[in-house]
């Protein structure tokens, strides 16, 4: 196994580049409260005096015990602040994509060289490896820059190599409603998603049944001597995800779940789906890139307890925020309303 250099770079010192000129929301181009935040530097600086958390802190829920840090998910000693020996059942991870949004090379998605984003994803795989408990898996979204032959995925996933003990499990793919392209190429409607395993994990089939009917006859059989086709064998009426899913929503502003200001936020039905199929009631899931907080939200609804951070403050605070809003609110997302009312007024 590759062992990384102790020195290497740091998480808040790779994704600290200062903002390029983008494609910042203009006034009346979006209904939503917030722009995109890590455009929006004078608003930043403006919700960071309302964030409980600075960095090195976390907050524990009073009532079932979830972790929110602002921590490095580099950072061996940061990471088993919040773990504190904890074993994870689940590690469900989305850091950067080494891939610029929207033509902006900015602190939370900078576009950096191949080698050290190798480096840094290195850095927090292995943290991730020491948070997991013996059987335990272990799930990261990630993307493919086309304009740049396809990195960082096919590189991470040799570099995965590297560790034997977590073992290639499937290569899943959500597909999006919206997506970019030419009039010269297929549009580009594709999420990856790679699913690892530790040890011998249990797996729960059934949270891979859809809401879709099966509704295709055929596959003929012989069972016990009689004639059966696909619908009398089936454990469901409906058809199960498998590795490509295409009944999941994108996230957007008129959807409740949605929080402005969050570019990268990942459907609540996804995060579910992962967290029914890989762990059981009360298990600990960990999260070490929270962004908009919807592992804790999942985990929330679903009984887990969920240890989660974010290098930012910003979207640390967003994600308490999120959780206190669903217990007083019941609901799971601002919808185009802003988080940070305070600065409103």
């Amino acid at each position: 196994m590759r062992k990384t250099n102790s020195n290497a770079i740091r998480q808040d010192a790779l994704f600290s580049a200062p903002i390029i000129a983008g494609n910042a929301p203009e006034n009346g181009a979006t209904t939503e409260r917030l722009p995109r935040l890590d455009l929006a530097q004078e608003l930043r600086a403006k919700i960071l005096s309302f964030c409980r958390l600075k960095r090195g802190e976390v907050w524990q829920d009073p009532v079932r015990g979830h972790r929110v840090g602002v921590l490095d998910a580099t950072q061996r000693a940061e990471v088993e602040k919040i773990m504190q020996g904890a074993p994870a059942r689940l590690v469900l991870n989305d850091p950067p994509y080494n891939v610029p949004v929207g033509n902006a090379n900015t602190a939370n998605l900078s576009k950096i060289d191949l080698a050290t984003y190798l480096e840094f994803s290195r850095r927090w795989v292995e943290n991730a490896r020491e948070a997991l408990d013996e059987d335990a898996h272990f799930y990261v979204w990630l993307g493919a820059d086309v304009s740049d032959n396809f990195q960082p995925l096919p590189d991470f996933m040799i570099m995965m190599r590297e560790y034997p003990e977590l073992r290639p499990r499937n290569l899943i793919t959500m597909r999006n409603q919206r997506g970019y392209g030419t009039q010269k190429n297929w549009m580009w409607v594709r999420q990856e998603l790679l699913y690892y395993v530790k040890g011998n994990p249990q797996f729960n089939v059934e949270a891979e049944y859809t809401d879709i009917p099966k509704i295709l006859r055929g596959y003929y059989k012989k069972v016990n001597g009689r004639l059966t086709e696909n619908l009398e064998r089936s454990k469901s009426e409906n058809i199960r995800a498998g590795n490509v899913w295409v009944d999941i929503q994108q996230v957007f502003y008129r959807m409740e779940e949605n929080v402005s200001g969050c570019y990268a936020q990942k459907p609540l039905k996804a995060i579910e789906r992962i967290l029914q199929a890989s762990t059981n009631t009360h298990e600990l899931v960990g999260d070490f890139f929270a962004h908009s907080g919807t592992t804790l939200i999942a985990g929330e609804r679903l009984g887990r307890c969920v240890y989660t951070f974010d290098l930012d403050p910003i979207f640390a605070e967003i994600t308490i925020r999120r959780l206190e809003h669903y217990r007083a609110t019941g609901k799971t997302g601002w919808q185009w309303e802003n988080p940070f009312p305070e600065i409103e007024k």
